[in-house]
């Protein structure tokens, strides 16, 4: 290995504990929340804004910080958000109120916005053999994969021993050390050609990623019926469809457009958000089965994730090795099937089922989502020139963005609805609002009767949730096998100099 090939790898480490760093912030607040609740004092609401306020400026800067880092130059972009996140990062740690850990929130997400682009669109510029960089993509996308369900697990073990502000302050070694690695081992890039920042796209397209965002996360709170969510989701349909139409027409706009007219992109960034559609269910049923049925705290339930983390790890390496003889359509298919299978299988649990079962059905998933996220998103990302590279990487995050939202809005609803439908009796508050508040109202009352009536409900609708999901996923494999190359062609075997334009 030469000097440049193990600098172009170093670097891809620095990129990769980046996006672990990431993962891990998106998860390690969950077991937080009833500390965070005692020692600030914060309300029901002001808990729910402290995850919201990161989510909603996560979507509504990604396109902007794309761009931007086309213009300006990826490297600078990616600096300059990692000292913000590291920044942000203490701000959270010594949060004194609520209020101001709002705030801080929300300035990580802002630095997430530009981070996760900015990384993956240095993957092209580092790797421009696409052999090389379909690996760098799987190593990039496992790091962030990986954070997921680790973020409970450091998040207990810090809280178990240190005070709340310390599942914040983690993330400053991290980020100092990724910022002395981008700086020795990741060049500076930039479109040259690019024109003058489209205003009127970014504010068209964060007011709209804005709206649908917040619109979604609303209705997994107040259901479907609430009038603001149909305020939110019919506004961010309407700009929309508007800022749409101005790229059409825009002298340099915000993102191309001509990228949908390649069918790698499309494919793959539609598979892509597929996959994040049916996943969030994943991340949003399990740690509540976890707690309120097998009735282990929030440390326990990250454990218990791990299984997927073993499965991801084999799935990507069985992943790579077939697509090196094989096209992409084939490992596709091969990982939808595979998260149908474990899907299914889930479905299939019973109250009394042990966590023996459970762990295998997400291993299983675990290796279909190591063959499905890299190879969708290598297939989209493969047809970015370097100039590209930013907004294009923008566009498919924003859209995997928006379909993990969507997939937890809409499955949350499948859940709750099939959770309430099986309680019969029990229907009313507090046992309808949750499995967690039912759980704990029909202990207060000193009956177990009711709480495994709570239990055998929630697992009911966790069945119908991972039904639905299962359904997506055998979707999408039928889908793969139809519209994606089944082999590898000689163009693609000999491509792999440069990237195309």
């Amino acid at each position: 290995m030469t000097s440049s090939d193990r600098r172009r790898w170093w670097a891809l480490s620095a990129l990769a504990l980046a996006m672990l760093v990431i993962g891990l912030d998106s998860t390690v607040l969950t077991v937080a929340v009833p500390t965070l609740a005692q020692d600030l004092g914060a309300s029901t609401s002001q808990l729910q804004w402290i995850n919201t306020s990161y989510t909603l400026v996560l979507a509504a800067a990604l396109l902007p910080a794309g761009a931007l880092g086309d213009r300006y130059g990826r490297r600078r972009l990616m600096l300059g958000a990692l000292a913000l996140f590291g920044a942000a990062s203490v701000a959270c740690a010594y949060a004194g109120s609520a209020g101001t850990l709002i705030i801080a929130r929300a300035v990580l997400g802002l630095a997430a916005a530009a981070l996760i682009p900015m990384s993956m669109a240095a993957l092209p510029v580092l790797f421009p053999v696409q052999r090389e960089r379909s690996k760098a993509l799987t190593i990039w996308v496992s790091s962030m994969a990986i954070g997921l369900p680790l973020g409970p697990v450091l998040g207990g073990w810090l809280l178990d021993n240190y005070w709340w502000g310390s599942i914040f302050l983690i993330n400053v070694p991290f980020i100092i050390v990724t910022i002395g690695a981008v700086l020795a081992f990741i060049p500076e890039s930039r479109n040259a050609d690019a024109g003058p920042l489209d205003w009127r796209g970014v504010g068209l397209s964060s007011t709209g990623l804005l709206a649908l965002t917040y619109g979604l996360i609303r209705a997994g709170e107040q259901g479907w019926g609430d009038a603001l969510v149909w305020v939110c989701l019919t506004g961010a349909t309407a700009l929309l469809a508007v800022f749409v139409g101005w790229q059409r027409r825009a002298a340099y706009p915000l993102i191309d457009l001509s990228l949908f007219g390649s069918r790698g992109f499309t494919w793959g960034t539609v598979f892509a958000t597929t996959f994040n559609f049916a996943m969030f269910g994943i991340f949003f049923v399990t740690p509540q089965y976890f707690q309120a049925v097998l009735g282990v705290d929030a440390l326990g339930s990250g454990l218990r994730l791990l299984p997927l983390i073993a499965g991801l790890v084999i799935g990507t390496r069985v992943a790579d090795g077939i697509a090196r003889h094989l096209g992409a359509g084939i490992v596709l298919a091969i990982g939808f099937t595979l998260l149908t299978g474990g899907l299914v299988a889930g479905a299939t649990t019973a109250l009394g089922t042990g966590y023996g079962f459970t762990a295998g059905w997400i291993a299983v998933v675990g290796a279909g989502m190591g063959c499905v996220l890299p190879t969708a998103m290598g297939v989209a990302i493969d047809e970015l020139s370097v100039d590209r590279a930013g907004s294009g990487s923008a566009l498919i995050q924003a859209l995997r963005q928006a379909g993990g939202t969507i997939g937890v809005a809409i499955l949350g609803t499948v859940l709750n609805t099939a959770y309430q439908s099986g309680l019969g009796e029990l229907d009313r508050p507090p046992f309808s609002t949750g499995v967690m508040q039912g759980v704990a109202a029909a202990a207060h009352l000193g009956r177990p009767d009711l709480v495994e009536s709570v239990q055998d409900a929630f697992v009911h609708g966790m069945s119908v949730l991972l039904w639905v999901s299962a359904a997506i996923c055998a979707a999408g494999a039928v889908l793969a096998l139809n519209r994606m190359p089944l082999r590898r062609t000689a163009d693609q075997k000999d491509r792999g100099q440069s990237i195309h334009a």
